[in-house]
């Protein structure tokens, strides 16, 4: 009986960590989307923020927008990733009918054990792409900001308008 016990901790232990697994998993796919958006958002603000410039400023400003549309495209090769592996399939369970108990945690441990192990690959890739994103919006952010700050504070100078004036009303 004692035996049995350490298979359940095992089976339930195994099945709540690809549970907290999956949940990360569309934790992260909830945030790429909120990135994308702001980013989306973000992005024809700063180029309006930006008219009327000096032209240099305006060329630097191609650089935020590529790493936001970079960072985007990151964000959404999150979406494009396979789903997550759940552990036994529902076929499993007609197989398992006919087995001891102790017979039916050890498939179970081992089902968990093998989609944690094939889930980290498509978590990890996630995680890079997410980092990745985030480190560039971070950059394009920062650039942007400082872009903005200049063009405020850089008054373009105009040169003054000449008036010449021409007085018509002669007396005769």
């Amino acid at each position: 009986m004692e035996d049995i016990k350490h298979f359940e901790f095992l089976a339930i232990n195994s099945k709540e960590i690809v549970e907290k697994q999956v949940d990360s998993y569309r934790q992260q796919h909830s945030y790429a989307g909120t990135v994308i958006g702001a980013a989306a958002l973000f992005i024809p603000f700063f180029l309006n923020s930006l008219d009327g410039t000096y032209f240099w400023i305006q060329l630097i400003s191609v650089v935020p927008v590529s790493l936001f549309v970079w960072a985007i495209l990151l964000m959404l090769s999150i979406f494009r990733t396979k789903p997550l592996d759940q552990a036994f399939g529902v076929k499993k369970y007609t197989e398992l009918l006919d087995k001891p108990y102790q017979e039916i945690l050890l498939h179970e441990i081992e089902a968990n054990t093998n989609s944690y192990t094939l889930n980290t690959k498509i978590t990890e890739k996630g995680n890079k792409s997410y980092t990745k994103g985030i480190q560039l919006i971070t950059v394009g952010l920062l650039i942007s900001i400082v872009l903005m700050m200049a063009n405020k504070f850089i008054a373009i100078e105009k040169k003054p308008t000449k008036v010449q004036v021409v007085n018509n009303s002669q007396q005769y």
